[in-house]
């Protein structure tokens, strides 16, 4: 055979080639991928120039119609402490309001409520649906509260006596003339629970019980109790040199309520810059939340001075000496002492307060010489424990019933 004829007959053995319409049809070539694409891909949430450029629009969007709603608020939008009242007694910068009952049926219980000094006392007030003063006074309370003013340089010289033995005093004696009673109930928060508690131990025979919310007793609780977070006033002030607290009162006189509301900030600095930037963008779309920000940085940023004595004692005998707490305390020529406190006490901390540690303020039982002490502690913050909503929910109706209670066992007995 032919090496022709061998080649022919391998050919014709071949398969013949399947007709071009059988054949499949080859994959259409996919398109490169893009480098935004690859990039999406390799993360765990899509960024693309596309969708960066729809947020950014959105933004402006945002940030537009903000601006516009931010000029529309009216001052009535923007008022804090709306709850009707009666101014009953002033004296100096000192104001003592009587707030108007709004109850049909009242319970025959008045309190008098002694804020700080450092803070207005809008907070308990701020607004109608976060007023604490409001939810007391629709359970039938008859509630007075101190407005200490903003004292000047003509105040410069008062110290934490004359605020105690002195205003607070003159105070209760208005309270007790108009609701004719011999002792009443005093309510004290934070530093002004200060005030209170040195009061109830001063004046025992004119306080029939005594209510503490978010009070530092035990300045130096933190020490063996640090809790990470929290308590960095108490820090600060441990740290100064007596010489350092002599000169800063006696260079500056009384201590500017912008210095406090800075040192208050710088806290959590990291925390309130996203404040004014993130938290503040996510809610101008929302009245509500926008007006309450509003209303709270407008409390926020009304600090009053500080007279520099009350200033160099709150230093030296309590952040630095601790004095309140071991009953070495001195006041008007007297010593304070916790022990002489026998009439109810009524203690509330917040659960997560970072300005004054837990530490500060719980377990006081046998700091006093009462045998009825209860301690209450409230979901939040320092701030939280009036204005927050779960708080909010326990703390006006525990000191309702606490209140009304303590009055039918006193009357039961005749004590």
């Amino acid at each position: 055979m032919s090496t022709a004829a061998t080649k022919s007959s391998k050919a014709g053995a071949r398969a013949a080639p399947a007709p071009a319409a059988a054949r499949p049809a080859p994959a259409p070539a996919s398109a490169p991928a893009s480098a935004s694409a690859k990039s999406a891909a390799a993360l765990p949430f899509a960024i693309t120039p596309e969708a960066m450029l729809k947020e950014l629009a959105g933004l402006r969007e945002k940030l537009a119609k903000g601006a516009k709603r931010l000029g529309e608020f009216t001052e009535d939008d923007l008022a804090i402490a709306t709850t009707p009242v009666d101014e009953v007694y002033r004296e100096d910068m000192v104001r003592l309001y009587r707030c108007r009952p709004t109850a049909a049926k009242r319970k025959g219980i008045a309190v008098l409520i002694v804020y700080a000094l450092v803070g207005r006392y809008q907070m308990i007030d701020l607004e109608t649906d976060r007023s604490f003063v409001r939810k007391l006074l629709a359970e039938g309370i008859d509630v007075y509260y101190v407005d200490w003013g903003n004292p000047t340089q003509a105040q410069r010289w008062l110290t934490i006596d004359d605020y105690v033995s002195g205003y607070l005093d003159n105070c209760v004696d208005v309270v007790r003339d108009r609701e004719g009673i011999e002792q009443i109930n005093l309510m004290g928060i934070c530093q002004g629970g200060i005030f209170s508690t040195c009061y109830a131990a001063l004046f025992p025979e004119k306080v029939a019980r005594l209510i503490l919310t978010v009070t530092p007793i035990d300045f130096h609780g933190d020490i063996d109790a640090p809790v990470r977070g929290s308590g960095y006033m108490n820090l600060w002030a441990r740290s100064l040199a007596p010489a350092d607290i002599d000169a800063l009162v006696d260079s500056m006189g009384n201590s500017p309520g912008t210095s406090i509301g800075f040192s208050f900030l710088m806290m959590n600095p990291i925390g309130n810059l996203a404040k004014y930037s993130i938290e503040l963008l996510d809610i101008l779309d929302d009245d509500q939340k926008l007006l309450g920000f509003l209303r709270m940085e407008r409390w926020i940023s009304d600090r009053p001075n500080n007279p520099g004595e009350v200033v160099r004692q709150w230093f030296k005998d309590l952040y630095q000496g601790n004095k309140l707490v071991k009953n070495e305390l001195v006041l008007d020529g007297r010593v304070v002492d916790l022990k002489r406190i026998t009439m109810p006490v009524l203690n509330i901390y917040a659960e997560g307060d970072v300005v004054v540690p837990n530490s500060c303020s719980q377990g006081m039982h046998g700091r006093f010489g009462t045998k009825d002490y209860t301690e209450l502690g409230v979901p939040g913050g320092h701030i939280g424990t009036f204005v927050g909503g779960k708080a909010q929910k326990i703390l006006a109706p525990s000191i309702v019933a606490w209140l009304t209670e303590k009055k039918r066992s006193r009357a039961a007995t005749g004590a």
